[in-house]
C-alpha cells in the first residue's frame, strides 16, 4: 500500500541525505516535495499542512544546519513526525475488564466486517488463549448471519446460534447472556452495516450499544476508499463514539493517506490492520514499524514475528539436518517456496529487511516475483517422488512429460533444475566446517547485532521471547544501525546477501534457505 509514497520520500530524503551541508532553502526544497508526496498519497490537507510546518519548525535549527550529517538529521526528524501522526505508540484491543468483554463490530457494507470479527476471534483464541463468542446482529444482509456460523466453524470460535425473528438489539442481549453462562473470557458482535451513513443505522447502533455495554467499539473501514473512511470515522464516533480503528485491504494499491490520516483527523487509534484474505492475515498497527517501511528502513521485528507464526519447527530442525550433511533435493526447494509464499513472497519479505526495500524493483526487472514461484511449484508438482529426490535422472522424454503437466516448456524446467544445483552447492557451504557457511554467518550476525546471541546457523527460538522484548529488538536493531536507510544487513557489504555479488539473492530465482530454530506454529 505504501510503495508509492515510500519510493517518493526515499529519492527526496535520499538527495539530502547525499550532501554535506544544508542550507534552509535546501529543506524547503525537500519539505515541498514531501508535501506533494504526501498529498498525492491522499493524505487530508490539514495533516500535511501540520506535518510539514512541524517538520520545517525542526530541520532549520541550527543544530541542524551545523550538524556533521544534517541530512540524516532530516530524515530522522521526519521519521519521528510520521511516527507521531500515526499514533506514537501501538495500541491493541482491550480486555482489561470484566469477564466477558464485549467487543463491539461496527461499519458500512462491504468494508469486511463479518470477516474481520473471525480473524480478530481468531487472534484472541491462538494468541490471547481466550474463550470467544461471535454473534452475527445483521438481519438485514442475506446469509449473513450464516456466513459468520461458517467463519466459526472454520477457525474454531464459537458462535451464537441463530435465532429466526429476533432484533438486533434482542440478539446482543442473548449474546451476552450466553458468554455469561457459557463462561466466555470475550464477545464480539457483529453488528449491520448499510452502504451509506444514515438515520436508522446510527439510531441501531445506539440502541445495540445501551443494551450490550461494550467495552471497545471498533470501526472497520476500507483503507482503499481514501479520505472517505477518514469521513465515515469521524462521523461514527459523533454519534456512536468509537474507541479503536481497524483498517481492511492493507495489502491492496491504495495510497496509504487514509491510514496516514485517520489518527490525526479522529484521534482514534487504529488497532489492528488487515493484510490478506486468510484468517491468519490480521496484524496489530505499530505506528513506528508502519513509519520504518515508509522510509525504507525495514522492520526486522515483524518478519522475525512472522517467521515465527509460519516457520514449522519440526520441518526446519529436518532441514537443519539435511544442511548439515550437505542435502538439498527438490521437495527441500518446494518448502523453501512455499514458506516464502506464507510469509509474504519475496516482495513482503524485502520489504521488511534493513536496507532492502529498493531491490524489490530490480528483482521484479530481472522477473523474480512471486508468479514465478507459482511456476516453479507447478514444475516440481508434476514429477514423480523419484524425480523430485533425484534430478539427475531429469533427461529429455521426463522433461517433456513435466513440461505438459505443468503448462511449462523445458527451458523453465533448465531454468528450475539450475537454481536447484545453485542452491544445493550453498547448502553444502553452509554444512561445512569452520565459520559454519553463509547462513550462520548472515543470521548469526544479525542476531549478534539484536542482542540475541550466536544463532548456530538459524534464528533463535522466539517461543519464549516476551512481546515486550521483541518490541525492544526494534530499538536495539536501530541502535546496531540496521534501522538507517541503505544500512543493509552486519556483515554483508552495505546491503548484499555474503559471496553473492552485493544486490544478489541466494541462487538468484530460489527462495531463501530455510530458518532452523523458530517455533511450532500455535
Amino acid at each position: 500500500m505504501f510503495e508509492n509514497l515510500q519510493d517518493r520520500l526515499g529519492s527526496i530524503l535520499n538527495g539530502l541525505t547525499g550532501r554535506g551541508a544544508l542550507s534552509e532553502s535546501d529543506v524547503s526544497a525537500a519539505l515541498r516535495e514531501v508535501r506533494r508526496a504526501l498529498l498525492e498519497a491522499d493524505v487530508a490537507l490539514d495533516v500535511v499542512r501540520s506535518f510539514t510546518d512541524r517538520v520545517r519548525e525542526k530541520a532549520v535549527g541550527a543544530e541542524i544546519l551545523k550538524s556533521i550529517k544534517p541530512g540524516q538529521m532530516v530524515v530522522k526528524i521526519v521519521h519521528d513526525e510520521l511516527i507521531e501522526i500515526l499514533g506514537g505508540e501501538g495500541v491493541g484491543v482491550d480486555l482489561h475488564a470484566a469477564a466477558p468483554v464485549v467487543i463491539m463490530m461496527v461499519g458500512l457494507q462491504g468494508s469486511g466486517k463479518t470477516t474481520t470479527t473471525a480473524k480478530i476471534a481468531k487472534r484472541l483464541t491462538d494468541r490471547e488463549k481466550k474463550k470467544v463468542l461471535i454473534a452475527s446482529l445483521d438481519t438485514r444482509r442475506p446469509a449473513a448471519q450464516e456466513q459468520l456460523r461458517q467463519l466459526g466453524v472454520q477457525t474454531g470460535v464459537d458462535t451464537l446460534p441463530v435465532i429466526a425473528g429476533q432484533s438486533p438489539t434482542d440478539i446482543a442481549a442473548r449474546a451476552v447472556q450466553a458468554a455469561k453462562l457459557g463462561g466466555h473470557d470475550v464477545v464480539i458482535l457483529d453488528t449491520a452495516g448499510r452502504t451509506h451513513i444514515d438515520e436508522p443505522l446510527m439510531v441501531e447502533m445506539a440502541d445495540i450499544k445501551k443494551k450490550s455495554n461494550p467495552h471497545e467499539i471498533l470501526l472497520v473501514a476500507d483503507s482503499l476508499t481514501g479520505q472517505d473512511a477518514v469521513n465515515l470515522a469521524r462521523n461514527f464516533d459523533e454519534r456512536v463514539g468509537i474507541t479503536g480503528l481497524v483498517l481492511t485491504r492493507m495489502d491492496g494499491d491504495g495510497r496509504g493517506g487514509a491510514a496516514l490520516s485517520m489518527r490525526a483527523v479522529t484521534g482514534k487509534p487504529i488497532k489492528l490492520i488487515g493484510v490478506g484474505e486468510r484468517m491468519g492475515e490480521l496484524e496489530e498497527f505499530h505506528p513506528r514499524r508502519i513509519a520504518d517501511r515508509i522510509l525504507g528502513m525495514g522492520d526486522i521485528v515483524s518478519l522475525v514475528e512472522r517467521a515465527a507464526e509460519n516457520i514449522d519447527a519440526e520441518k526446519a530442525a529436518a532441514m537443519a539436518a539435511k544442511m548439515a550433511k550437505g542435502k538439498f533435493d527438490l521437495n527441500d526447494l518446494a518448502d523453501q517456496l512455499r514458506q516464502m509464499q506464507k510469509m509474504g513472497g519475496m516482495g513482503g519479505i524485502m520489504s521488511m529487511m534493513p536496507g532492502m526495500a529498493g531491490m524489490k524493483d530490480k528483482m521484479a526487472s530481472a522477473g523474480l516475483n512471486d508468479s514465478l514461484f507459482g511456476r516453479q511449484l507447478a514444475i516440481i508438482g508434476s514429477m514423480t517422488k523419484a524425480e523430485r529426490a533425484n534430478p539427475d535422472i531429469l533427461k529429455h522424454s521426463r522433461k517433456k512429460r513435466i513440461a505438459a503437466g505443468s503448462g511449462t516448456d523445458a527451458a523453465d524446467i533448465n531454468k528450475l533444475l539450475k537454481m536447484h544445483r545453485q542452491m544445493a552447492d550453498m547448502m553444502k557451504m553452509m554444512g561445512g566446517k569452520g565459520k559454519g557457511g553463509l547462513m550462520k554467518q548472515m543470521m548469526g550476525g544479525l542476531a549478534g547485532k539484536m542482542g540475541l546471541g550466536g544463532l548456530g546457523g538459524g534464528m533463535p527460538d522466539l517461543s519464549n521471547i516476551d512481546p515486550k522484548q521483541l518490541e525492544a529488538l526494534q530499538k536495539q536493531a536501530e541502535a546496531a544501525g540496521l534501522g538507517k536507510p541503505g544500512g543493509g544487513l552486519p556483515g554483508l557489504g552495505g546491503g548484499g546477501l555474503p559471496g553473492l555479488g552485493g544486490a544478489k539473492l541466494p541462487g538468484l530465482g530460489g527462495g531463501f534457505p530455510g530458518l532452523p530454530g523458530l517455533p511450532k506454529k500455535k
